[in-house]
């Protein structure tokens, strides 16, 4: 039973590492891309600077 118990609890400590992993630039990128950003760092001068995100329609 203690062995069971052992592996449970380092089966929860796995789990709330990834939980508090950042993603990766690549998913960040992904998710920018979904609202309609070309990259993460678009979203993020959007939505902390002045940019509006109209740039990403421009030849």
């Amino acid at each position: 039973m203690e062995k069971k118990r052992h592996a449970l609890r380092k089966l929860l400590e796995a789990v709330e590492k990834e939980l508090v992993k950042k993603p990766n630039r690549k998913t960040l990128d992904r998710l920018a891309l979904l609202a309609g950003f070309q990259d993460w760092q678009s979203f993020q001068d959007a939505l902390h600077g002045d940019d509006d995100g109209t740039s990403n329609y421009e030849d």
